[in-house]
């Protein structure tokens, strides 16, 4: 039988085992004295550190509570009596009695003092490791970013276009090569050479056949290309013996032997070498269309592939140009290129440039910011996070490129994030060379189209003038209103804002003191209150709500800004004027009122379509506005012939008997401008779309077409014959009598709605007035909503019958044409 061998914890536990119960509980209540013991334990297996041990393998000790002075490592218990436990096993009940452990008082300052050592030890070694830190950051090479470097004798910056180099063994003394003429193989020297727009060969005026005196306008055709187009065969001449024909770097991008990035930024690397972030330029056979018939023979693409690039790559400067700087371009070197649309190297998609840029203020600005701002982070990161992120850039750089594999002296490109998809192809309609008459003229006839000049409105022009110069001019610059209406097309903003275009000349000449101008357009404005914010913005540039901005703009026109600091005179522009009407009119009354303050300088010039507004609105509004007003009256047919003449200036497209028809029909409806334009310019349209479907589409007779009678006719029965007018027509006898009493009543209080009440009213006395008989307040809503139910009217949705509003679904000048030929209603024209 084997013996095991005892361990201290077995000898106490059968010296334990000895005691009798009595003992036990001798030890515990022995002339009652309490004893700091420790915690019991009841199984030596399950035991759990003491509290005393937890907290000396923590390297800070706890703070002790207030006014305890035991120590930390001391747990006081005064147990009452033995305790059971819950694991105790079923023999008589023993108790293990240990002495109390507390440290003495020299052990425990010993102990606080070596803590204490620890602390500020650690302390210590955190200083010097934050000090050895910054210290090696600040030893850390980073990488350095230029607008500007000058590289191999030549200068680059952010924003250029360069060449840069195919072929690692490409030399750089084969590129530096003048362009020869195609006939004599000479450089151009100083002689000129004139460029064929179809083979981009060179030649000398001289060297033609006949020879040219000086450089012909527009395009020009060699004429190897002339005998080529029309199946002759002519080949180019030969060059001399022992002479190679050369090549410039034109010739080699253009055949994929080079290629053309944009540079975008420019940085030297940790080991001296300089870099640049460049954007591919492709040329249309590496698409995935190819080249197409319209594409230009110098024409690129830009692509949304990025690379970086070492600057040892480059060769020479490039010129890639938009479509104006390209057909202003004379002798800018055989360098120059032209770019119109973006190609999607994913979705193999073209997007016009101009409208990307317009549209991608908050795309691309971030990603070029990331190059910018990455030497700012490296200030507070280590060198190991450094390493870790320059690991994980090597290797986002390792993909393939889609387009350029790998550039010579260069890594390998960065894709970026897709751009909007467009086009599968460019439209060949779209990159026509050549507009003709008939192009030239719809486009200059769209409304859209700022003119070069604004006729018929010069007495109303000098009145403006006038008034805004004797406004600014006043040593006090005293506020002032101008209230100006007219009917609508009558040209009220444009002759404001031509007005205000030339007073900004004469500011820049210095002529007249300097003025702020803001201008709104109460259409635009989702609520009247909303104005407050748009003034104060185009004052100040700054953005808040209309509470706080109405706060600002009365500190500024108060009576107490004596002293301010922007001395300028303010115009203020509103358009629509009649749509800030609202129902306690405060919103008017605040505008009008800041130009009476001493020190506002603040001219209101305010438009709309109601000639007595004024008088419409509250006393104390309508006496703050003044009596300065100015009219204009609606356009006759000489005055529309002579605007639509102005417009077509140059271009020989329109018979003048077809634009004379054209005014005349529209100054007997309304006498709106817009009107008239728009009908000359479908007009235009259509002969334009009969003169493509002739099958003389593709000669030189195609340019002669002209739009005549038949054409000016077809636009007018197109506008004022459509389907709606011809509901109009059909209507019923009640229905147009509803009709023109609400075009009376929009045309007399200037809003854009009535309600049912005022129109019902309206109706009553036209009735009354011409012999008819009243309908009543029912028929009349069964009219109103059968007009609703054909989308001529639309209606407020809800149940107040006599309250609804009402609003006219097309212009009120199409119910007017309609109306106006009525036989069974003739006395309704004097109310249109």
């Amino acid at each position: 039988m084997t013996t095991m061998a005892e361990t201290p914890k077995m000898k106490e536990s059968k010296q334990c085992s000895k005691r009798t119960p009595k003992q036990k509980q001798h030890i515990y209540s022995r002339d009652h004295l309490i004893v700091p013991l420790t915690p019991e334990i009841s199984t030596p297996n399950n035991t759990t550190p003491r509290r005393s041990l937890r907290l000396t393998s923590t390297p800070q000790p706890s703070p002790l509570p207030s006014g305890r002075k035991n120590s930390p490592h001391s747990v006081v218990k005064t147990p009452k009596a033995p305790k059971t436990y819950e694991n105790a096993s079923p023999h008589p009940p023993t108790t293990i009695s240990i002495t109390p452990a507390s440290p003495q008082p020299t052990e425990l300052k010993k102990k606080r003092k070596l803590q204490e050592k620890q602390g500020a030890s650690v302390e210590k070694k955190r200083a010097l490791r934050f000090d050895k830190n910054k210290n090696s950051n600040n030893n850390i090479k980073k990488k350095v970013y230029y607008k500007k470097v000058v590289y191999d004798g030549g200068e680059f910056s952010a924003g250029d276009d360069v060449y840069v180099k195919r072929k690692e063994d490409m030399s750089d003394d084969e590129d530096l090569v003048e362009e020869e003429c195609r006939v004599c193989f000479k450089p151009a020297g100083r002689r000129i050479m004139i460029e064929c727009d179809d083979c981009l060969n060179g030649f000398h005026l001289k060297c033609l056949k006949p020879p040219l005196k000086e450089v012909p306008e527009g395009d020009w055709i060699c004429i190897y290309c002339e005998a080529k187009k029309s199946g002759k065969i002519m080949e180019f001449p030969e060059p001399p013996k022992g002479k190679k024909r050369t090549r410039t770097a034109r010739g080699k991008l253009l055949s994929s032997d080079l290629w053309a990035a944009h540079i975008e930024s420019l940085w030297k690397e940790v080991d001296g070498t300089y870099w640049f972030r460049g954007r591919w330029y492709i040329i249309p056979e590496e698409t995935a269309v190819g080249r197409q018939p319209h594409n230009l023979r110098r024409e690129l693409y830009r692509t949304n592939d990025f690379a970086d690039i070492e600057m040892e790559s480059i060769i020479r400067h490039c010129v890639v140009m938009t479509p104006k700087e390209f057909s202003n371009a004379g002798n800018e070197g055989d360098d120059v290129f032209l770019c119109e649309y973006e190609y999607d190297v994913h979705w193999h998609s073209f997007k016009r440039i101009a409208e990307i840029d317009n549209n991608e203020e908050d795309g691309e600005g971030a990603e070029n910011d990331d190059d910018w701002n990455s030497c700012d982070e490296s200030d507070s990161v280590s060198e190991e996070e450094i390493e870790y992120e320059d690991e994980n850039k090597n290797s986002s750089l390792s993909q393939a490129c889609p387009t350029h594999p790998l550039a010579a002296n260069s890594r390998k490109g960065r894709i970026y994030g897709l751009q909007k998809i467009g086009a599968k192809k460019i439209p060949e309609h779209v990159r026509c060379h050549k507009q003709t008459d008939l192009e030239k003229a719809k486009a200059t006839l769209l409304l859209a189209t700022l003119p070069k000049s604004l006729p018929c409105r010069d007495k109303e022009m000098d009145e403006i003038t006038t008034f805004i110069k004797g406004a600014i001019c006043d040593e006090q610059c005293l506020g002032r209103c101008l209230y100006i209406h007219g009917v609508p097309g009558t040209g009220k903003t444009m002759s404001v804002l031509s007005v205000m275009r030339n007073l900004k000349s004469e500011v820049d000449e210095g002529i007249i003191r300097p003025y702020c101008f803001v201008e709104i357009n109460g259409l635009k404005l989702p609520s009247p209150e909303n104005i407050y914010s748009v003034i104060y913005e185009g004052l100040s540039g700054h953005r808040v709500g209309w509470k706080k901005a109405l706060h600002f703009l009365n500190q500024r026109f108060s009576d107490e800004n004596k002293h301010g600091k922007d001395t300028k005179p303010c115009i203020l522009l509103i358009d629509e004027l009649d749509l800030l009407v609202t129902r306690n009119q405060s919103v008017l009354y605040n505008i009008l009122d800041w130009p009476n303050k001493p020190n506002s300088k603040l001219i209101v010039i305010g438009i709309a379509n109601t000639m007595d507004l004024p008088e419409k609105l509250l006393p104390r509004i309508s006496s703050r506005m003044g009596i300065q007003r100015l009219c204009f009256g609606p356009y006759n047919y000489q005055q529309l012939q002579q605007i639509i003449s102005s417009r077509l200036k140059g271009i020989d497209a329109f018979e003048k008997v077809a634009i004379e028809f054209a005014s005349r029909k529209v100054a007997a409806v309304s006498g709106d401008a817009r009107r008239a334009l728009e009908i000359c310019r479908r007009a235009a349209e259509l002969a334009d779309y009969r003169v493509k479907r002739s099958p003389l589409a593709n000669s030189e007779a195609s340019g002669k077409f002209i739009v005549g009678m038949a054409d000016v006719e077809s636009a007018i029965k197109e506008m004022f014959q459509a389907p709606h007018i011809q509901v109009i027509r059909s209507s019923s006898k009640l229905s147009k009598i509803f009709l023109a009493a609400m075009v009376h009543d929009l045309y007399k209080t200037g809003m854009g709605e009535t309600t049912f009440d005022k129109l019902a009213m309206t109706v009553s006395c036209f009735c009354s007035s011409n012999g008819e008989t009243f309908p009543g307040y029912d028929t009349l809503l069964k009219v109103g909503c059968k007009l609703g139910e054909c989308r001529i009217l639309l209606c407020e949705a809800g149940t107040r019958h006599k309250l609804q509003k009402l609003q006219l679904n097309y212009p009120s000048d199409d119910v007017t044409f309609a109306l106006k030929e009525s036989k069974n209603l003739p006395w309704l024209t004097k109310y249109l």
